[in-house]
């Protein structure tokens, strides 16, 4: 039974791996807005983290954050200019921080479903909204202790004004973090709710 489960889990994941990876390499996995690249890839590790758990959360993240890492060798954008000022911040930002992404997001959903352990439908709600806003946190937690005083970002602060970094990180990502938040809340709750179902027949 034991190895049944361990197979299952590891298909399951397996899958979401490959929808990542889908959504990563072609135009469906992200929408260009202005500098930052709104991406969608959050909604695969969001439903890996409530059905699977926190580790298949964190795994999930390390894939998404392999495929940001590798982005900001290969395609001009924010991390790329933060490639050129460290190397090492650009891959805790790109990767470690997704990986805490994928594994909160499931600490979130567990959480939550002790506290409303009959309400399945607002647990992947909740779930579903943290996994998208844990990734604007992380992301911009790292950018802003690695980055912030670089010649990059600063002319982004000019941009908008503003020599504080809260203020700066709702200029920069604010409207499309709410965005984010919606999109996948809604496709992932729809998604988890009736695979939780499933998974439990």
């Amino acid at each position: 039974m034991k190895n049944r489960t361990n197979v299952r889990w590891l298909t399951q994941l397996a899958l979401l791996v490959a929808i990542l990876l889908v959504l990563n390499y072609t135009p469906l996995g992200y929408l260009q807005v202005g500098p930052l690249s709104m991406s969608l890839l959050t909604i695969p590790v969001a439903i890996g983290a409530m059905t699977l758990g926190p580790v298949a959360g964190a795994i999930l993240g390390g894939v998404f954050g392999t495929t940001s890492f590798v982005s900001a060798l290969r395609t001009p954008s924010v991390m790329s200019a933060a490639m050129q000022a460290s190397p090492v911040g650009t891959f805790i930002t790109c990767f470690v921080a997704r990986v805490l992404v994928g594994l909160c997001a499931g600490w979130v959903y567990i959480g939550i479903k002790k506290l409303l352990p009959k309400n399945t439908k607002l647990c992947c709600a909740v779930g579903a909204v943290a996994t998208p806003l844990l990734n604007t946190f992380w992301f911009m937690l790292s950018l802003c202790v690695f980055f912030f005083n670089t010649e990059y970002v600063q002319s982004l602060c000019a941009t908008f004004g503003t020599t504080n970094p809260f203020l700066f990180v709702c200029a920069f990502v604010g409207v499309q973090a709410l965005i984010e938040a919606v999109g996948c809340g809604i496709v992932a709750t729809l998604v988890t709710v009736p695979l939780l179902k499933f998974l439990k027949k």
